[in-house]
């Protein structure tokens, strides 16, 4: 006789073919990690045998089968309208006594002499998440199932959901036999996240697939709302070794709106047992979670993909009752894991245009095409191959019309839910949580949606070129010197990582100051004093921090150690901020405390910034933020590069001011590079070296300051070109002088990524590094080999 259920305890990893996918996890889990701290809540599963004989017994295998033979799954309707007939039969049909009977008594042991123990009832199909396939989202779960009668039902569809219309087609699509596969009832005993916070989270970044972090994702109540993209949660990326090693590790928090949670209903029967409420202001306001939840979390993660030896997508709750946190779901990851590392594929925008709306981005690609706002299944017919599919939030049963979009922008959802799991599978990008997008964009505009510039999402007005470059990066030729990245944003830096590099040669503070924070350093030491309008829209950003010098600290450490972490162990040179007095006015409050300057680019900005009474309080700002990243979090991987320098006097001040506030050369391998972009930094290369460590040639600044013009000048721009004799003998002199003092040099302006000739020349001059923008790096790179080659 067919066993009809098990014990999850009694479960492993090898039991797919009889439990399923899910319930197979959760046992091996339960079996093998609650003694390494994995907390997994314990229940039973129904046997795929179980489900078999239901079938059968019913008469429904046949039928359905026979259902099944004319379905077109690419007619939305005609899979919407079968869909329900074969749920509606299985709903009708009884379940086997002797099924029954095993639920009954298997229930009646789990609540231990009480009545209506609240459970959650789980699918788990037996094709479920092999590596091949991802059926994430495909079959449903019921939560708050109370008493053995409602338990019964909830099993019954489960049951029906192996036939929802997204598992049907996604069958289909895959390839897999409708008979091959069966379904298994897990009966797992609630966590109380509804007065506490649920997730997804994935032991890897789910946009680039580098593997160095864990992905948090989170929100209140139950955690249906994360994975059906109803909420935008609250984000979070943990550096797995700096975790290990027992430090500070959280790397980035990106706070979610959390408009609405899923809580407990009054009935815990099918169809009531939950419902949505909004959340207070005040909660929306602030993270969900605590640091130390946050690392409990990417301990237990990183504890269960050792485990399976490969990345994992993993649901998580904290229950509000006992505080603890439990893993509910555990699956592997089945689509970045399984791309290929050799060959680099990327999107790039050819032009620009004015941004209707923005949001979350999914898939590093790019779409164009016209806008077909969808509001309900009903409409999906409307939808044709190259529309830009736009809606409130996709439904996975959408699955057979998201593959015919050119792109897919939301209003709600984040970038662990189902919609974005699918898209992600598609290759199809999307952007979602927009908050707006269906008021913003109009039905049958032509747009372009670009998802190839970082962690935000943009569309643009109109349909734009771009360009799609695949490299093979298998066997890149060796070159007698270093290939460093220039770097701006974080939001790029863990694909950008993947790029074959020694390292970052520049990233800029002002990028994460301008794209993270917004506000004048200023406006924050100064937040009690600022006017009531000022302060309203400081208030704006810096929500979820403890105070608004915090949030300026914090989110400065956060995008120094996201590129820290992604270019780790090699070297990260992070610029100290090099904003002129017209790009700080531009800043929320900056008004309030900028010069009105003629001539920015040549005033009050770099060294003389630093060390000036009016400004030294934010400067050692971004250095308390710098030490934090190094000395508290580990990453002595990281160097700062100190931007015009006028004089040595300057430099000697400034290299003071630092080792004043806990950053001294040498001190814990501490390097500071100065960097070259003045004549006067080449000329007196002597007397500057005497205060740093070496030289990061600026060729922007050097240029025009050399040919005297304003790189800005359309009028004058066709004279700017860094391989003009008078700069490269100052490039030549800052480099020699360099290599006779033993210290390093090398170049992170525009002319190498513009120019590979130059590139070549600096090469022959003996620099130690070029610092290349990502989307010149390959070319370059050949470009070098290929010249090399030929001279030998």
């Amino acid at each position: 006789m067919n066993q009809q259920v098990v014990w999850l305890q009694n479960l492993g990893k090898h039991d797919v073919e009889t439990v399923g996918g899910k319930n197979a996890s959760l046992g091996e889990m339960i079996r093998h990690l609650t003694d390494a701290g994995v907390s997994v809540p314990g229940g039973f599963a129904t046997t795929a045998d179980a489900y078999r004989s239901f079938l059968e017994q019913s008469g429904l295998n046949r039928k359905i089968a026979d259902t099944l033979e004319t379905l077109n799954v690419n007619d939305v309707i005609q899979l919407a309208e079968i869909g329900k007939k074969i749920r509606g039969w299985i709903m009708d049909a009884p379940l086997p006594s002797d099924l029954e009977k095993a639920i009954r008594e298997s229930y009646t042991t789990m609540c231990q002499g009480a009545d209506d123990v609240a459970v959650a009832v789980r699918s788990s199909a037996t094709a479920e998440d092999l590596p091949d396939a991802s059926f994430a989202g495909q079959q449903e779960t019921f939560l708050n199932i109370r008493g053995i009668e409602q338990v019964l039902v909830a099993v019954r569809e489960v049951f029906a959901s192996l036939f929802n219309d997204r598992a049907i087609a996604y069958r289909v699509h895959q390839g897999y036999d409708h008979r091959h596969v069966a379904l298994s009832a897990g009966i797992q005993r609630m966590v109380r996240s509804e007065t506490g916070t649920s997730g997804v989270m994935f032991t890897l970044d789910t946009e680039s697939g580098f593997r160095d972090v864990v992905f948090i994702t989170a929100s209140y109540g139950l955690g249906e709302m994360v994975v059906q993209g109803s909420v935008n949660p609250d984000e979070f990326y943990i550096h797995k070794a700096t975790l290990e090693a027992g430090r500070p590790s959280v790397l980035r928090r990106n706070l979610g709106s959390k408009a609405q949670k899923m809580v407990y209903g009054s009935q815990g029967h099918t169809g009531k047992s939950t419902q949505v409420v909004d959340v207070e202001r005040t909660e929306q306001h602030r993270f969900c979670i605590s640091d130390q939840d946050i690392e409990i979390l990417a301990r237990q993660a990183i504890i269960i993909e050792k485990h399976y030896g490969q990345p994992m997508d993993i649901e998580w709750a904290k229950d509000g009752d006992d505080g603890k946190v439990y893993i509910v779901q555990a699956r592997p990851e089945t689509v970045k894991s399984r791309q290929s590392l050799g060959t680099m594929e990327r999107y790039l925008l050819k032009q620009k245009s004015k941004v209707l709306c923005e949001g979350r981005s999914i898939g590093q690609r790019i779409g164009a095409g016209e806008v077909r706002i969808v509001t309900s299944i009903r409409d999906m017919d409307r939808v044709r191959p190259g529309d830009v599919l736009v809606t409130d939030m996709t439904d996975p049963d959408w699955e057979p019309v998201m593959k015919r979009a050119a792109a897919i922008v939301t209003n709600r959802g984040g970038r662990t839910c189902h919609a974005a799991i699918i898209a992600r599978e598609l290759g199809v990008p999307a952007i979602v949580g927009c908050g707006n997008a269906t008021d913003l964009l109009k039905e049958g505009q032509p747009v372009t949606v670009s998802c190839a510039e970082g962690d935000t999402g943009f569309v643009y007005e109109g349909q734009l070129d771009f360009e799609v470059q695949s490299n093979s990066i298998e066997s890149m030729p060796k070159l007698p010197f270093k290939i460093m990245l220039n770097v701006g944003s974080p939001d790029t830096a863990f694909s950008a990582a993947q790029i074959p590099n020694q390292g970052v040669g520049l990233a800029r503070l002002e990028f994460i100051i301008n794209r993270m924070i917004g506000v004048h350093p200023k406006a924050l030491i100064n937040y009690e004093h600022l006017p009531r309008d000022i302060k309203l829209a400081v208030d704006e950003r810096w929500m979820g921090y403890a105070s608004p010098v915090d949030f300026y600290v914090e989110k400065l450490v956060e995008g120094i150690s996201t590129l820290a972490a992604a270019f780790s162990p090699q070297r990260v040179i992070v610029r100290m901020s090099d904003f002129k007095s017209n790009e700080y006015a531009g800043m929320v409050g900056g008004k309030l405390y900028e010069p009105d300057e003629e001539n920015p680019m040549l005033g009050f900005r770099g060294a003389s910034r630093y060390i000036s009474n009016t400004f030294r309080d934010c400067f050692e700002l971004e250095v308390k933020a710098l030490k934090k990243v190094r000395d508290v979090m580990g990453f002595t991987n990281v160097e700062i590069m100190i931007p015009f320098v006028r004089t040595p006097g300057e430099a000697r001040r400034v290299i003071e001011l630092l080792a004043e506030h806990g950053l001294r050369r040498g001190e814990n391998g501490l390097k500071i590079i100065m960097m070259c972009e003045l004549p006067t930094n080449a000329l007196l290369a002597e007397e500057f070296l005497e205060h740093f460590d070496g030289f990061s040639i600026g060729s922007n600044d050097l240029t025009q300051l050399t040919l005297g013009l304003d790189r800005d000048s359309g009028i004058v721009s066709h004279l700017f070109d860094e391989r003009d004799p008078a700069v490269k003998f100052l490039l030549s002199r800052a480099i020699q002088t360099c290599r006779k003092a033993g210290k390093y040099v090398g170049i992170c302006g525009q002319g190498p990524s513009d120019h590979p000739d130059l590139a070549f020349w600096l090469m022959e001059q003996g620099i130690d590094s070029i610092s290349l923008n990502r989307d010149s790096v390959l070319d370059t790179w050949f470009f070098l080999a290929q010249q090399m080659h030929n001279r030998t």
